[in-house]
């Protein structure tokens, strides 16, 4: 009789192990599912901005500065890696982009050019989908997180290698209002 009491904690034990193990283990895919979601976006925005920088320096060839400032910025967020570096490299890469759509505000025949208003165009709905794959992400990451450190998981975590997940941020100069001027 106790040694089928034994036998049944012991299996017990073992279906609770297996149970969390494969829990960790789908939160942990998820995340990095949910990190190449924000990858895919990222590239499309990094691909979107050399034609954008090529159409305006067509239209006009001064203001270099600007855009030097995108060309540099973009470079940076490709070579970035990991959510941390990432989210300063994109963060710069936005301030870089605005700078150049508050040029291209102010000179009306690159407004009404219909190359960079279709650019303009993609590169904000770019924008929106790499804001909902962040939220995506950092949702999973969440979860994985809360999980890993929940009793009676954390027993289990450490023991396997399911380290913390990295949130994407953005640095606190990102997250400042921009300032409008109205004429």
């Amino acid at each position: 009789m106790t040694t089928w009491i034994i036998v049944g904690i012991i299996v017990a034990i073992g279906l609770w192990l297996i149970a969390t193990y494969n829990g960790l283990v789908g939160g942990r895919n998820q995340t990095q599912t949910a990190w190449s979601q924000i990858d895919v976006q990222l590239k499309r925005r990094h691909d979107l901005i050399p034609n954008l920088v090529q159409v305006v320096k067509d239209a006009m060839g001064y203001e270099q500065e600007t855009l030097t400032k995108v060309v540099q910025a973009r470079n940076a967020a490709v070579a970035a890696t990991g959510p941390a570096q990432a989210g300063i490299a994109e963060a710069a890469l936005t301030q870089a982009t605005r700078g150049l759509f508050g040029l291209v505000e102010s000179y009306p025949q690159l407004k009404a050019n219909d190359n960079v208003r279709a650019l303009q165009e993609e590169l904000t709905t770019t924008e929106n989908k790499i804001a909902f794959a962040r939220q995506f992400y950092n949702d999973s990451v969440n979860t994985y997180n809360v999980r890993r450190q929940s009793f009676p998981a954390v027993l289990v975590a450490g023991q396997f290698g399911f380290g913390p997940a990295e949130l994407f941020s953005m640095p606190e100069s990102e997250k400042e209002v921009p300032k409008v001027a109205l004429r």
